[in-house]
């Protein structure tokens, strides 16, 4: 009786305008709305570039940790390859009902002013590759890389963030309202 095994292979194709750079402990992927990088820590996977296409595969057996890794980096891949060409979009909403708080955007650095009648400004300084704009109540974050976006708009909602208190009473601070595209209820 023959055994198949099942081939884990899968290829990414890069559509028009957007290019790769495959290296051993890298991949750069480059498009019109900048480019993504991603570090490789894994020995066990091999990426090759042949023409447009990215190529996984596993470099000895096929087992369920391959599978897990060969499915996270296709996916990482296709994020960067949606990044380089739309882009991502967060936008945050500040809501302050008891205090009068103030946002201010100063090139790389937002800072928010009388957060629940606080004395001190509370400071964040924007990672770079992001792009931050402040208009009226709305904050909108744009980067070609997802999870990068992603991290700054979390960490703008958690400079507001008060534990011990609940949010449908206490509506005071930032708050995630779209995320990559999607609203959030």
């Amino acid at each position: 009786m023959e055994t198949t095994k099942k081939s884990l292979d899968k290829a990414l194709e890069l559509p028009e305008g957007v290019s790769a750079e495959v290296t051993p402990t890298s991949v750069t992927i480059t498009g019109p709305n900048g480019s993504v990088s991603r570090a490789i820590l894994t020995k066990i996977i091999s990426i090759t570039l042949e023409g447009n296409t990215i190529h996984l595969k596993p470099k000895k057996r096929i087992s369920k940790n391959e599978k897990r890794i060969i499915n996270t980096l296709h996916s990482l891949f296709a994020n960067a390859v949606t990044g380089v060409t739309e882009g991502f979009v967060y936008k945050l909403k500040i809501c302050s009902s008891h205090f009068p708080m103030s946002v201010k955007l100063n090139g790389k650095n937002l800072e928010v002013t009388n957060f629940m009648g606080e004395k001190i400004p509370r400071k964040l300084t924007i990672k770079e590759g992001v792009d931050a704009k402040l208009d009226g109540e709305m904050i909108t974050i744009t980067s070609p890389d997802k999870e990068l976006a992603g991290i700054v708009a979390t960490d703008i909602e958690k400079m507001t963030r008060r534990p011990a208190f609940d949010r449908r009473v206490f509506m005071d601070g930032i708050y995630l309202i779209e995320k990559a595209g999607v609203k959030l209820e």
